[in-house]
């Protein structure tokens, strides 16, 4: 179980796309009001950080009022221009990786931190981790492992000092779908057959208000 203490200095650094398609996967939406309720009233939550790219040449973008709302509610949002490609087979792919973006602010927000909550399970940030506890701070990953298959990477679930299975606290901060306040997602268009429900492909840095 993981341990939390009232005052030690938190920061949330969530990966976008990371986390929407982990939730999706695991079968509900996340309320982002009830999630930074959720860790403020167990940590002295100094920092929300969310990261997504957006595609700026699209007429209407469909996680523009989730950065809006976030923007607005608390959050501090990182943010970069999306590239939109056509791959070999013909297929739209759209990249907006923003792991450069997380590892930098990570590391140079460490010094101010006793403990980081990382929303994502690319064990990419293995490293990244392990430099952020070298500097003397915990590090919590939030993942799942109760996918198909799982979405936290093993190495990274290793490194981490402690583990959160997303779908323990599911009940506590899964988005209430009487609340109508919140756009539903689109369907996908035939003609683009990877990519997800918000109009971008999972590879992309995409989740929606």
């Amino acid at each position: 179980m993981t341990v939390f203490y009232s005052e030690e200095r938190t920061a949330l650094f969530i990966d976008g796309p990371n986390l929407y398609s982990t939730a999706k996967n695991l079968g509900f939406d996340i309320d982002y009001k009830l999630l930074k309720q959720e860790f403020a009233s167990k940590a002295r939550l100094i920092r929300a950080m969310y990261y997504t790219a957006l595609l700026d040449d699209q007429e209407y973008s469909p996680i523009r009022p989730l950065v809006d709302w976030l923007d607005y509610n608390g959050y501090t949002m990182v943010t970069k221009p999306a590239k939109e490609f056509t791959d070999s087979m013909g297929r739209r792919k759209i990249k907006g990786n923003m792991d450069i973006e997380i590892a930098i602010d990570m590391l140079k927000m460490a010094g101010f931190l006793d403990h980081v909550v990382l929303f994502s399970g690319d064990g990419d940030f293995r490293s990244l981790v392990e430099a952020v506890q070298q500097r003397g701070v915990r590090v919590s990953v939030v993942s799942s492992l109760k996918t198909q298959p799982a979405m936290v990477a093993d190495d990274l679930r290793r490194q981490a000092d402690n583990f959160i299975e997303l779908s323990d606290i599911a009940d506590r901060i899964a988005r209430r779908f009487l609340d109508q306040t919140l756009p539903a997602p689109r369907a996908p268009r035939d003609e683009d057959p990877d990519v997800d429900s918000y109009g971008q492909s999972s590879e992309a840095i995409v989740t929606r208000r």
